[in-house]
Order: structure tokens, then C-alpha cells, then sequence
């Protein structure tokens, strides 16, 4: 009898202690869910922005001796024109360096020639919508972002484990809690159904 009493003092804890963090992060992904769901309701995104800068000649024989001169060609680019994300991939082509940049802000596409050198740099501004997108999904958004959505998940499921103990725990009321945990079932059964 006190085993029991106990593991359901346990589960309160967990409960009340979960709480706050995971209401917090369940109305972060419930409101980035609607709007995602509504994606009429943002305006469309911002023209993406080309700006060409040339390379100077001590830097681009230094870059011409290098297999990948990515990096070196990043530092430049960030001294001349503002740029957005994070390094995603980069390819050498002959006299061609094409780099990648992406983050829920936006991205950044950098094109440097260094036959001739010059490097085109394409800014494309995220939109509301993939934004929005990106951190309901962890898309892009590094590796901290990607921590705090499996924690949240983790917490969520601990949480949503605790409070259903807690809700089959009351006797009195267990018939209609089992009979409301049968119907949402069927209906949640239902929705998946008719969604594939």
C-alpha cells in the first residue's frame, strides 16, 4: 500500500517538477506548428541579394596553391559584405570554389573564380515561414538547437508519462479515464488513417 501511495507521490513530483520547462517548449512547438499550418498568413520572402567582390592578388596566389581554400576565402568574404550561416559543404572545381552557407536566417552562396578572381556572393534572407520552419524542425539551427528539441521531446514524454499515471490513478474516476484514453486513441488511429 505505501509502495503505492509512493510511486504516485513520485509521479506528482516528476509532474509538477517537469512543468514549467516543458509547458514552455509544448507552446513553442504548438505555435510554430499553427503557423506553419497558415503559412498564408506571412508575406513571401525577401529577393535574395548578389554582390561581387574581387580578390587580392598576394591572396589569390595563396589561394590557388591551397586543394581547398574555403576557409581563407570565407575570412575575406566576411571582411567585405555581410554574410548569413553556417559552412555547410564547399566543392573545387578546376579554378572554381563554390561554398555554402546555411542557418534559419537565411543562406549564402559563395562562387569564387580564382582564374580571374572574382567571388559572387548571393544572400538570400530566410522568410518568416522557413524560419519558422527550420526551428520547429532543427533544420540548420546547430547542434545546441538540436540538443534542447531531443531534450524536449525526452522531458515531454517523461511528463506526458507521469500525468497519465496521475490520471489513471484517481479509482472513482478510472472507468471514464479508460474510456476517454480509448476514444482519443481511436480518433488520433483515425487521423493518421485519413492522413496517409
Amino acid at each position: 500500500m505505501y509502495q503505492r501511495r509512493d510511486f504516485y507521490r513520485h509521479a506528482r513530483y516528476v509532474h509538477g517538477w517537469l512543468s514549467a520547462f516543458a509547458f514552455l517548449i509544448l507552446m513553442f512547438f504548438a505555435l510554430t506548428g499553427l503557423l506553419l499550418n497558415n503559412t498564408d498568413w506571412f508575406e513571401p520572402a525577401k529577393d535574395e541579394n548578389t554582390v561581387t567582390v574581387t580578390l587580392a592578388p598576394e591572396l589569390l596566389e595563396k589561394l590557388r596553391a591551397q586543394e581547398n581554400p574555403s576557409t581563407d576565402i570565407l575570412n575575406f568574404v566576411r571582411t567585405k559584405q555581410d554574410i548569413v550561416g553556417r559552412y555547410q559543404s564547399s566543392e573545387v572545381m578546376d579554378t572554381e570554389v563554390m561554398i555554402r552557407l546555411e542557418s534559419p536566417a537565411g543562406s549564402t552562396d559563395v562562387w569564387a573564380m580564382l582564374d580571374t578572381g572574382e567571388v559572387e556572393i548571393s544572400t538570400k534572407p530566410a522568410s518568416t515561414v522557413s524560419l519558422i520552419n527550420d526551428l520547429h524542425r532543427g533544420k540548420n539551427a546547430g547542434t545546441a538547437w538540436s540538443w534542447l528539441i531531443d531534450i524536449s521531446a525526452i522531458v515531454i514524454l517523461i511528463l506526458s508519462i507521469a500525468g497519465f499515471i496521475l490520471f489513471l490513478s484517481i479509482k472513482s474516476r478510472l472507468m471514464t479515464h479508460l474510456l476517454l484514453t480509448a476514444i482519443s486513441l481511436a480518433v488520433f488511429i483515425l487521423l493518421i488513417w485519413t492522413a496517409v
